[in-house]
Parts: structure tokens; sequence; C-alpha cells
């Protein structure tokens, strides 16, 4: 299958400029969070039209936007009622709350998190995504107080979109690396 890359670093490097080196994720509105996830590189299958790749894609923007912020809205935007978490950590919840519920307690660790789309994969029905968290930990989490501790690790997501909404998420973070960071395990 041959495929096409549009490269859009420089505009993703742009808009990360534009934004306050101070601000925190919660501090970005949606319209910001969305432009501050777009992916610095695009990788779409060379067969799929300008405007079926721009409805996968809606839900998919506003679904990293709200890793970066946190809203309710773009939440909301981005996954069905259906959704379904196909690699659901224990303790969270299955369903659109799941989401909600983990970006709180991540925001809530590291409230200047930084979600950096490194590169997007679209075929089909299908979006994947390798991602970069980073920030400080500053807040708490599994009842430790941060201490501004750098953040910085890699996860990869796997999405299904169907009917404007995404229902379905693989995904794989690298977990061991955030608790190592944060002193909540050993190096």
């Amino acid at each position: 299958m041959k495929t096409h890359v549009t490269r859009i670093a420089v505009a993703a490097a742009i808009t990360s400029a534009m934004l306050p080196a101070s601000a925190g994720a919660a501090r970005l509105d949606d319209h910001a969070a969305i432009a501050a996830t777009r992916p610095q590189e695009l990788i779409v299958a060379a067969d799929m039209p300008a405007a079926e790749r721009a409805r996968l894609l809606a839900p998919v923007d506003a679904f990293y936007g709200f890793w970066a912020n946190g809203s309710a809205t773009l939440l909301a935007r981005a996954i069905g009622a259906d959704f379904v978490d196909h690699t659901l950590p224990a303790g969270r919840p299955q369903g659109p709350s799941g989401p909600a519920a983990a970006s709180k307690a991540f925001l809530g660790a590291v409230p200047d998190l930084k979600v950096t789309v490194v590169q997007r994969l679209v075929v089909a029905d299908r979006v994947v995504s390798h991602l970069r968290f980073t920030g400080h930990f500053t807040g708490s989490f599994g009842g430790r107080q941060g201490r501004g501790e750098p953040v910085d690790f890699i996860a990869t997501d796997i999405v299904r979109v169907r009917d404007g909404r995404i229902t379905d998420n693989w995904h794989l973070e690298d977990n061991l690396t955030f608790l190592q960071q944060i002193g909540m395990a050993a190096r």
C-alpha cells in the first residue's frame, strides 16, 4: 500500500513557540489544546480522500487536545458513548468515564503537561499516534507529592473511529519510566 507523508513540524513548532513556557496544561483552552497537539508528522493512506481524512481526524484531534487540557467538551467531541478501552488499566472505569478519570489524575500530578504527537498514521478507520508526554511532577500521584521532578515518557495509541467518534482504543504507555521519574519505582 502506498502512502504519502505530510510534514507539519514547522507549524507545530510555531504553535508551541507561541504558547508561554509557564502555561500549564489546564490553562490551554480547547482551540489551543488542539493546536498544540497537532502531529509533527502525518502519514495517510494515499487512497484516502481529503474529506474522509478530515472526518476521521476531527475526533482524534479533539481526543489529544483533551489529554492536553482535560476538557470535558473535547472528550465529548472525541469519544462515543460505546467507547471501549481494550487495554484498560486496573482500577480505571470502562467507557467514557475512564479517560476522564485518567486525565484528571494525570493533570493533577503533572499540571504543566505537554502532549506531543510525534507521528500519526491514518489507514481506513484506524489512527495510530506515537506520543511524548513531558512536564514536571508538581502535583500529587498515588499519595506522593511532587517536588518538580521532570517527566518525559512515550506512549502509543491505536484508535478506531466510527460515525465521527472514537469507539475503541488500544494503548501502551511507558508507565515504568514515569514512575521512576517521580520516585515511585526503582531505577
